[in-house]
């Protein structure tokens, strides 16, 4: 009887391991839909990130939770596979439109 119960703490230790965090008021201006040329950055209000990038033939994508904030920065990732998403320049209003620059990519809102 003890094999269903080990089973039983493993999976929740892994369905608690894989959540991430809610977006916090502080940074709700970066909840939406932020796109350029080659990079689309969606953030959701749940935290639910979904990240594509394509460099000339190769494409790079996350679909996964954030986990931390640090500083302007955000940390997205399941369990011990992470990876930080750098922000040189937090969302900010330019004329009518929204921008932000996350590894070096300006991006523009568009939801």
């Amino acid at each position: 009887m003890r094999l269903p119960k080990i089973l039983l703490a493993s999976l929740l230790t892994l369905a608690l391991v894989a959540c991430g965090i809610a977006v916090p008021p502080e940074k709700s201006a970066y909840v939406g839909t932020w796109e350029s040329s080659n990079m689309l950055l969606k953030i959701d209000a749940d935290g639910k990130v979904n990240y594509k990038r394509r460099d000339g033939n190769s494409t790079t994508s996350i679909d996964a939770p954030i986990k931390s904030f640090q500083g302007d920065d955000f940390v997205v990732g399941v369990g011990p596979l992470t990876t930080t998403f750098k922000v040189t320049a937090k969302p900010h209003q330019e004329g009518s439109a929204w921008k932000m620059t996350v590894d070096g990519v300006e991006l523009t809102k568009t939801q």
